[in-house]
């Protein structure tokens, strides 16, 4: 593990890019936007920071459009929450570790723009 945080490179922003990528979804798309704009060159933040935005704004448009169902979209909504929160945690947790760690169709999409 202390090989891959090794080969990361160096940040924009000073601090370890390990460090980076977990926060880069510490608030969702807020930081995952932040990082995105600010961090230049580090193509594995940028690749978190871009993986946070699209994961964390499509759970919150699913759970916009969710809201609008009766009864049926509020259980799903809930449900969604969970995963959100588990998915939230695993993602900060692999991000921490140095894994270029990729959701399906997600993932690429974040590596092609990062």
């Amino acid at each position: 593990m202390a090989e891959n945080k090794q080969d990361l490179g160096t940040t924009d922003l000073g601090m370890q890019p390990n460090v980076a990528a977990l926060l880069c979804y510490l608030l969702g798309v807020i930081t995952g936007v932040i990082f995105y704009v600010i961090e230049k060159k580090n193509k594995f933040v940028r690749f978190h920071a871009m993986q946070s935005i699209i994961t964390f704004g499509g759970i919150f448009v699913a759970m916009i459009v969710l809201g609008f169902l009766p009864f049926v979209g509020w259980m799903l909504g809930m449900l969604l929450w969970l995963f959100g929160v588990i998915l939230w945690v695993i993602l900060m947790v692999k991000g921490y570790q140095g894994e270029w760690f990729k959701l399906p169709v997600i993932g690429d999409i974040a590596e092609k723009n990062s």
